[in-house]
């Protein structure tokens, strides 16, 4: 969670987001050594989204090369460029960028040029006309190596399904199109982009993709390999934990506490009645009974900071999508009644 904080307790630097026009459409770019690509990027987007009300954020993510010097090259009104203080990770940054979005759609886009932004109108079409919260792109035809990228993409992107049950084709495409509300709820922190579908899972989202054209790299260097699998396995023990456990840790913690105490006792009492014939079954029962008690523990403080979490923060275990007030007929609500003029003011009759 390093920089979570950081970054979240920075927002009163900047005012500015508190007084937001609103957009369209926000396209948040996270960028880490892409000086090569920024112009031909930039390009790009305003070709793509000629005719809409948009803006750009395109966040440095603590380049070392000359990033920043060519985003300021074309800047104008619609782009914003935000600079971290140090390399953050791409999660992190697309964060801050979407803080500091304001349309009424979000689109996230990779840096490299492997992404396609003429995919996103499109997308945005699809997210209007269906009423979804969450567009995500999956690479129809992937233009990257076999064995290093696609490989490994293909084990996790089963894995990730198996054990979430939420069934999308293709978790590393940073290509999606999210409703305001919905990027505003997503809490991403740490290396969470890569789960973003599953985060909108928790919050209720209702998700869907669509094919995507991807390229090769012409320019700069891949920031992944496959050094990212241990943490990718990580964050997927989390994920799942956010899923079935975040709302009642004592269900898990409960549970494992339990058999372990369980088992402790049993092995105790069988111990008592052979009359502790053997001292290593004895040690492994207090062992086991000894953890089963500490791990009932650890789910009694889970309970009381995921209490404290929701109460405190004045958040709520729930997402509402929609409040319908009044009497209902035949599954609608009754229309309001007409407005009426009285002695220059207008009431409801």
């Amino acid at each position: 969670m390093e920089g979570f904080f950081d970054l979240h307790t920075s927002y009163d630097l900047f005012p500015e987001i508190s007084e937001k026009p609103g957009y369209q459409i926000s396209v948040v770019i996270p960028l880490f050594n892409e000086q090569d690509n920024v112009l031909h990027l930039m390009r790009a987007v305003q070709n793509a989204l000629t005719g809409y009300d948009y803006e750009v954020i395109a966040v440095d993510d603590g380049s070392t090369d000359n990033t920043v010097r060519m985003l300021k090259q074309v800047a104008d009104q619609r782009l914003k460029i935000i600079t971290m203080t140090r390399n953050f990770g791409q999660t992190n940054a697309m964060a801050a960028g979407i803080a500091h979005s304001s349309g009424e759609f979000v689109a996230t886009l990779d840096g490299d040029l492997q992404n396609d932004p003429a995919d996103i109108p499109s997308m945005l079409e699809h997210a209007r006309t269906g009423g979804w919260d969450i567009v995500a792109g999956y690479r129809a035809n992937r233009q990257d190596g076999w064995l290093l990228r696609k490989l490994p993409s293909r084990i996790a992107n089963a894995m990730i399904r198996s054990l979430t049950g939420v069934h999308l084709r293709d978790y590393g495409c940073t290509l999606k199109i999210f409703r305001r509300e919905t990027a505003d709820r997503l809490g991403l922190y740490g290396e969470l982009h890569r789960f973003i579908p599953v985060l909108g899972n928790v919050a209720g989202a209702r998700m869907t993709e669509i094919p995507v054209r991807h390229h090769k790299r012409l320019y700069g260097k891949s920031k992944y390999g496959l050094g990212r699998t241990t943490r990718v396995l990580g964050d997927l023990l989390l994920m799942i934990y956010m899923q079935r456990w975040m709302r009642k840790p004592m269900h898990l913690f409960g549970a494992v506490g339990m058999t372990f105490l369980g088992s402790g006792m049993l092995l105790l009492v069988w111990q008592m009645l052979r009359l502790f014939s053997e001292t290593t079954g004895t040690l492994a029962g207090l062992a086991l009974s000894l953890t089963g008690v500490m791990v009932v523990l650890m789910g009694l403080i889970a309970e009381m900071l995921m209490r404290t979490y929701y109460e405190g923060a004045g958040k709520t275990p729930y997402s509402i999508r929609e409040i319908i007030t009044g009497p209902v007929r035949n599954g609608h609500a009754f229309p309001p009644p007409p407005l009426k003029t009285v002695t220059g003011e207008t009431v409801r009759s």
